[in-house]
């Protein structure tokens, strides 16, 4: 069984690190961040709709919004995970 409130956390913890590092990458080497991120959607060019400047409140906005999310997310996948465990896991 997975301890909701602790598996939640965690992932929220790992996406807001994530974003923060990719955050830092796309500052430091802005065409190596273009080429990776196009590189995930198989060259599609997913990159030219992210904006050149990041405001704050846009930075400070998405990364509440990922950790909000991230946390349901989790949440609700670790109690999915314990119900489908009580039905079809290991009896004892």
């Amino acid at each position: 069984m997975l301890h909701k409130v602790a598996f939640a956390s965690s992932l929220t913890v790992l996406s807001a690190v994530l974003y923060l590092l990719f955050y830092i990458f796309a500052v430091v080497a802005p065409a190596a961040f273009r080429f990776v991120f196009n590189a995930q959607f198989l060259g599609a060019g997913g990159a030219s709709l992210i904006t050149r400047q990041l405001s704050y409140g846009s930075f400070l906005g998405t990364l509440v919004a990922l950790a909000g999310s991230a946390w349901l997310i989790g949440y609700l996948w670790a109690w999915l995970y314990n119900r489908l465990m009580a039905i079809f896991g290991p009896s004892s």
